[in-house]
């Protein structure tokens, strides 16, 4: 009997019975959606909008405890930005995508599409609604997609299935993240409207809180058959997977997890691994049906040396601080190696700088199973790491060796700092090697560089941005903006295999529901209201934030994401101007 026939085994008839029955639904559901137009999908979407708004106080509250933020930690305020905000961003988006093929028009209508390096073409996704300018100026984002894609065929090929409504794609199998509320709620939406695919979701067990929140707040999908959601752990995950009336897994996890279910475990008795290493070596996967992944990785923060002031410096430390910590640094896109100059003048106040920040950031619970055994690890990997509080800052010297921090990833608060020599373009590129070749995965990266430096690089600079090989990439930003900004795409760097699955294959959220994407870029202000402004600026980006209400160290941080998220839930021009009043003190 095979590990995964002994987990089966876990279940009971009754168990079984119960999730056949889910399918049986679903399959019922997945005709019954192919015979809804594109319109009457917007408005089934619409009716989702609403109760979705209705659940976010809910969702919000509920994710934040049971991640132990109490009522007044300064924290709390990310549950309300990475759950239901993200969720009613990307419905609006969808409902315009398909407002505009039902209007017979491409979903790139009224956009502007161009070319990037290396015969990419290249769609300026964000901001597309005078809002967005306005609340998120200097900030924008762009999905460029494979080389020899032209602009004529982005343009005929946007729309996906829902090209062709009347396919049916059968019922996928989603299995939900475990660290972020908005994932399986945005992974599933995208099954429904890239692939005509309706779900069947299994929420992580990190996530069995929001079960009743989700059954709520998507009950527009689960009425008419088009959405069940089940929980359970790996009995009833291998059960699914290997379910004859799912076509399609999509998993957000690990790249173990994701092996395990595509070749068989690798733990277990000898003859269990040895099986499931025959299996690797004759190329024989023991799943019969295709699988899309995102899966993390370590994520890179190149910092380009320039003339910064010390106000830039403590800003973007806070910044870089903001990438890892976010979260608890539960994060499949956590900033986790810094890669510096070591001929940057300003190299040892930059340290300094961000060693404070890094202390300073609030304190929260681990509370993501497994962290304090990975924090243990990085610790024994690294035993001069820096101990501050719940996290660890690991700054690797000359003779040190940094494979463990750059193929490791932790998932959890551990920073790592490594050095390059060079300045300038020979620097730039040498980051970008490095972080290409030596860092594993390829999710996303961070760059942060003051606008004279980026000016002097000309067009180097953004044939060093094209070299980057990563599926989302942040300039000046952190790629968490590219995550939360549902047209754009999230997914590692096309290439990946089954049998060396990276960072995982395919993407997800892209709400304009373009083909043959390779990458998004982010692009935001190197410095904050008010040194963002032109007179201060030196040609940079203008924000009207004088901190972005994520960073980690934003004072009045939760209220605003709160408030944010009731603007976009439920509109009033009384619940902005409030919002925007605590952002300036923030």
């Amino acid at each position: 009997m095979t590990q995964e026939s002994t987990l089966d085994a876990d279940l009971d008839e009754a168990q079984r019975e119960a999730l056949d029955a889910d399918v049986d639904v679903l399959q019922q559901g997945s005709r019954t959606w192919a015979h809804l137009t594109v319109g009457q999908r917007a408005t089934l979407l619409r009716a989702l909008r609403t109760s979705v708004a209705a659940a976010a106080a809910d969702w919000a509250n509920t994710a934040a405890d049971s991640k132990g933020l109490d009522s007044r930690h300064p924290l709390r305020g990310e549950e309300w930005l990475s759950g239901p905000y993200s969720v009613l961003g990307a419905l609006d988006a969808y409902i315009d995508t398909l407002a505009k093929l039902a209007d017979g028009r491409s979903p790139l209508d009224g956009l502007t599409v161009g070319r990037a390096p290396g015969g990419r073409t290249r769609v300026s996704a964000f901001p597309l609604t005078g809002l967005d300018r306005f609340l998120l100026s200097g900030f924008s984002g762009e999905v460029w997609l494979r080389p020899g894609i032209t602009p004529n065929t982005a343009r005929a090929t946007a729309g996906l299935a829902q090209r062709s409504t009347d396919a049916a794609g059968g019922v996928g199998l989603v299995l939900g993240a475990g660290n972020i509320t908005a994932i399986p709620v945005l992974d599933v939406l995208y099954e429904l409207l890239a692939h005509n695919r309706v779900a069947l979701l299994k929420v992580n067990p990190t996530q069995d809180a929001l079960v009743p929140v989700y059954e709520r707040a998507l009950a527009p999908l689960i009425a008419p058959g088009f959405l069940r959601i089940v929980r359970g752990g790996p009995a009833v995950g291998s059960y699914l997977t290997a379910h004859r009336d799912l076509v399609h897994v999509h998993i957000t996890g690990s790249a173990a997890t994701f092996d395990a279910i595509v070749w068989g475990a690798s733990t277990g008795s000898a003859a269990q691994q040895e099986a499931t290493a025959r299996r690797r070596r004759e190329n024989r996967p023991l799943l019969k049906k295709p699988i899309t992944a995102e899966l993390g990785g370590v994520s890179p923060i190149i910092v380009v040396p320039g003339e910064w002031s010390a106000a830039d410096i403590a800003f973007q430390a806070e910044h870089i601080v903001t990438m890892r910590l976010q979260n608890g640094g539960h994060n499949c896109i956590a900033g986790q190696v810094v890669i510096m100059s070591s001929e940057w003048a300003q190299a040892a106040q930059f340290r300094a700088a961000l060693r404070r920040a890094y202390a300073a950031a609030p304190e929260r619970p681990i509370w993501y199973p497994g962290s304090p055994l990975r924090i243990r690890q990085a610790a024994d990997d690294y035993p001069d790491a820096l101990v501050l509080a719940d996290r660890l800052l690991v700054e690797i010297g000359d003779g040190d060796d940094a494979t463990a921090m750059q193929s490791t990833e932790y998932f959890a608060p551990v920073l790592g700092v490594v050095e390059l020599p060079g300045t300038g373009q020979d620097f730039l590129d040498a980051a970008i090697a490095h972080a290409n070749d030596e860092l594993q995965g390829t999710l996303g990266a961070n760059l942060l560089i003051d606008p004279a430096t980026e000016k002097s690089l000309g067009t180097g600079f953004e044939r060093a941005i094209a070299e980057l090989r990563y599926g989302s990439l942040a300039i000046n930003s952190w790629t968490a903006f590219g995550f939360i900004t549902p047209t754009l795409t999230w997914g590692a760097f096309p290439g990946n295999t089954l049998d060396d699955v990276g960072s995982g294959i395919g993407v997800v959220h892209n709400a304009l529901l373009l083909d043959e994407v390779e990458r998004s870029v982010v692009r935001g202000p190197f410095r904050p209201f008010p040194r963002s402004l032109p007179v201060l600026n030196g040609g940079g980006r203008v924000t009207i934030l004088p901190k972005p209400p994520w960073f980690v160290s934003a004072r009045t941080g939760a209220a605003v994401c709160e408030g944010l998220t009731r603007f976009r839930a439920q509109g009033g021009i009384a619940v902005l101007v409030r919002t925007l009043l605590r952002a300036l003190r923030a």
